[in-house]
């Protein structure tokens, strides 16, 4: 792809369609507001305050939100020629997204906090933002695409151009509503068009990193972030309502034995939420074989080891399971063919999922998947097209 006769100067939109753009300071939502504005729309570029400064300014980090990531926003929108607003959205984000995180962990599960953002905040808060504005468009620079199916009359979520980029993963949760005003203009191109596009017009985050590290969570350290925000998260939560009332104690679980598959004791670890299923290096434990979790039992402190082998599975369960295009049912069951990830990085693999109109799934792949981890999400798909998912609530192992 060459871009060379886009030209440095964008011109002005010939109508008043507006767009709200997720400007995260980053080269992909930088250049969608750009795609937007060639499109025809009058773009509004808009960065979400998600949490204290303090919280994302670890020097070295490739987290999101930081203070420049919103200052490289600003300069962006300046240089496109729109208009930018920082929005405070503190307000929920500690419930909905932070509070969340540690109560998956003390559940023994590993949280997706990305997705619950994206679910919660961007793909909510961005909504009612865009109706205060008369935005007819909401926009992100996620690589994905949106088909109109005008025979069925329905929305569908298709995989990237890019497949390497591809992040249809973490949107499996969109409905048809949210589709019909959505844009996902980077879905068309490959990263490397994106970044190129973002230099011919002369943007200073051509060149920018990516992202990758939680935002509230920039050093990695998971267990040492819920360590010292346990006794905030305590108070913020009412544990007469909380389904984790049974595990829930005024102090977290430290030394908790590790066992084998058999019920041995391996030696002892340092509290069962510093663990996550799959997970081999850190457990400090000598063996003639490498060991790995394979589960966690949070109710009694225990963190179980095993082969590699013992990761495999061809069972997984899910909960609050998304449809993007809802079928036809009948009676109370549908079950189809598909491919499926039980991970953002996992390679699809074929199988039959059976929905229940409760909103569980269960997912019986043709082949064994390895470390199914309850916590992430099952997101299945035809073809290129996102089907939807759910959240993994436990991946039988193999026998």
């Amino acid at each position: 792809m060459s871009c060379r006769n886009e030209g440095k100067e964008i011109r002005k939109p010939m109508n008043d369609k507006k767009a709200l753009v997720a400007m995260s300071g980053g080269v992909d939502s930088s250049v969608a507001a750009f795609l937007m504005k060639k499109k025809g729309y009058s773009p509004i570029g808009v960065t979400m305050m998600l949490h204290a400064e303090d919280e994302a300014s670890i020097k070295g980090t490739h987290s999101c939100c930081t203070p420049d990531d919103i200052e490289d926003a600003r300069v962006v929108s300046s240089m496109l020629g729109i208009p930018f607003h920082v929005v405070n959205f503190l307000d929920g984000f500690r419930e909905k997204i932070v509070n969340k995180f540690i109560s998956t962990y003390m559940k023994g599960e590993t949280p997706n906090p990305c997705i619950d953002c994206n679910r919660y905040m961007k793909f909510g808060r961005l909504f009612d933002m865009a109706d205060e504005e008369g935005c007819e468009k909401v926009v992100t620079g996620h690589y994905a695409r949106i088909e109109y199916d005008e025979k069925e009359n329905i929305y569908r979520l298709k995989r990237a151009v890019d497949k390497t980029k591809d992040q249809t993963y973490v949107l499996y949760f969109l409905t048809q509503e949210q589709l019909a005003r959505l844009d996902f203009p980077d879905g068309e191109y490959e990263k490397n068009d994106i970044r190129q596009m973002a230099e011919e017009i002369g943007l200073m985050v051509a060149r920018k990193h990516d992202s990758q590290d939680i935002c509230f969570v920039p050093d990695g350290d998971y267990a040492g972030f819920i360590e010292r925000n346990y006794d905030e998260y305590k108070k913020d939560i009412s544990v007469s309502t909380e389904e984790l009332a049974d595990i829930i104690s005024d102090e977290l679980p430290d030394q908790g034995k590790f066992l084998d598959m058999e019920g041995k004791v391996l030696g002892y670890h340092k509290g069962y939420f510093h663990y996550t299923i799959g997970q081999r290096k850190g457990l400090g434990i000598s063996a003639a074989a490498p060991l790995y979790v394979v589960d966690i039992i949070p109710e009694k402190n225990l963190v179980i080891l095993g082969s590699n082998e013992d990761l495999f599975t061809r069972e997984v369960y899910a909960r609050d399971f998304n449809l993007i295009t809802m079928p036809s049912w009948q009676g109370d069951v549908i079950k189809m063919k598909v491919t499926a990830k039980v991970r953002y990085r996992a390679k699809d693999t074929s199988g039959i999922l059976t929905l229940y109109r409760d909103g569980t799934a269960f997912m019986l792949f043709d082949e064994p998947v390895r470390a199914v981890t309850p916590g992430q999400s099952l997101v299945v798909y035809d073809g290129d097209y996102c089907l939807g998912g759910g959240i993994i609530s436990e991946g039988k192992r193999s026998t």
